[in-house]
């Protein structure tokens, strides 16, 4: 019987053969280099559509910074990551281990990528393992874990001597090169909105994907600005991951992205990717993004079935009319609607959450991934009609 490493050694003989360029020349940190957007392998085992498996998720329902080739997770072996995670079947299937998805391919992807977020932020030693195994094959690696891979003795020494690269999303850079908020915030002239949420894990940064990608194609230039890891490792051309960054930095270096994205693209709307909530003890990003954004509006993110805080089994789901409250006592905005996670809801249960909602809180409801995209375009646009005028919302 054919051992695993017998088998990597079987892997890395044929992207000899298939004449891969070398190790030094596709090393990326996930950058496309001469029109070639990098391929790439998302790790998530036993993860996969869970809440754990979130950086997964949401590199499979949409990525700019990588092609995504297959998922791994032996609890779907075999099966479309689209079907499994959303029912809408994709070009993405799921595989049980690293060197079936590799075989898959004509060539060994270019990028392996740790896609769970536990919340230990740590990395297991199983896991550990298929790291090391992927290095062996001279694909990069990228991470957003909150232990740092580059750091680590045996993981850097192993890629180093691979001429592979480790990409660790959350690793900061120096405190000595990091921003001080400053105010410049308030000379960004376009529309702010902050994508917010009930509790961390709940659909956030995807619900602000797919808002800034229908108000682009409608002619309403949008920048989305990421906050966390799995955003940036999307391809979010603005951003810092909130939660690696000193207290005392996050809201300007949040601000300095803002800023940045201003300048730059000149866009009509900057959405702000949210973390956390405001409300919840064991996370503090929310608080910093709503004081280094200074956003005009906020969308807020809530699942109806959730009972208990994601990894807080003790710890209640707050009322999303008292988040809302918080927030608006905390910060000079206004939480202009409201967007469901429909997890464990049935299509009936979705229709009647999303009513009640509306009918209580005041504001327009809706579900980004189940409901019409002008739902969500018009909760921006109900509350500023401007928004219209030299675009196609007006035909919505």
């Amino acid at each position: 019987m054919e051992t695993k490493f017998e088998a990597i050694n079987a892997l890395q003989n044929n992207a000899v053969r298939s004449k891969k360029p070398t190790s030094v020349q596709h090393k990326t940190h996930g950058d496309a280099i001469e029109g070639h957007t990098p391929t790439a392998i998302v790790y998530c085992q036993g993860n996969f559509a869970k809440i754990d498996g979130k950086t997964a998720n949401g590199l499979v329902r949409h990525s700019q910074a990588y092609r995504i080739v297959s998922v791994i997770d032996s609890s779907h072996d075999g099966k479309n990551s689209g079907l499994v995670l959303d029912n809408i079947a994709n070009q993405i299937p799921i595989f049980g281990n690293l060197t079936n998805a590799v075989a898959n391919e004509p060539t060994i992807p270019d990028v392996f990528i740790y896609g769970m977020a536990p919340s230990s932020g740590k990395l297991s030693p199983k896991d550990r393992g298929v790291v090391l195994d992927a290095i062996s094959l001279g694909m990069n690696i990228v991470s957003g874990l909150h232990e740092y891979l580059s750091d680590d003795p045996e993981i850097a020494a192993f890629a180093q001597s691979k001429a592979v690269t480790i990409r660790d999303i959350r690793k900061p850079k120096a405190s000595k090169d990091m921003r001080l908020f400053d105010g410049s915030i308030a000379g960004v002239t376009a529309l702010r909105v902050a994508v917010l949420g009930t509790d961390c894990a709940i659909g956030k940064r995807t619900t602000a994907t797919i808002l800034a990608r229908a108000l682009n194609a409608r002619g309403i230039k949008t920048v989305l600005v990421g906050t966390g890891q799995t955003g940036l490792m999307q391809g979010a051309k603005y951003g810092v991951a909130m939660d690696a960054v000193p207290p005392q930095f996050c809201c300007g270096e949040l601000e300095g992205a803002i800023v940045a994205a201003s300048e730059a693209e000149a866009p009509d709307v900057i959405l702000i990717e949210g973390q956390g909530a405001l409300s919840h003890p064991a996370f503090c990003t929310s608080a910093f993004i709503l004081r280094g954004s200074q956003p005009d509006a906020v969308i807020l993110q809530h699942a109806p079935k959730r009972v208990h805080r994601c990894d807080f089994p003790n710890m209640k789901m707050p009322d999303p009319a008292d988040e809302i409250a918080l927030i608006e006592a905390f910060a000079d905005t206004k939480v202009i609607g409201v967007t469901i996670n429909h997890e464990g809801m049935t299509e009936a249960e979705i229709t009647s959450s999303i009513t009640a909602h509306s009918d209580r809180l005041g504001v327009p409801v809706t579900d980004a991934l189940t409901r019409p995209i002008s739902h969500l375009l018009n909760i921006l646009v109900s509350a500023y009609p401007g928004l219209r005028q030299g675009s196609t919302l007006a035909a919505i």
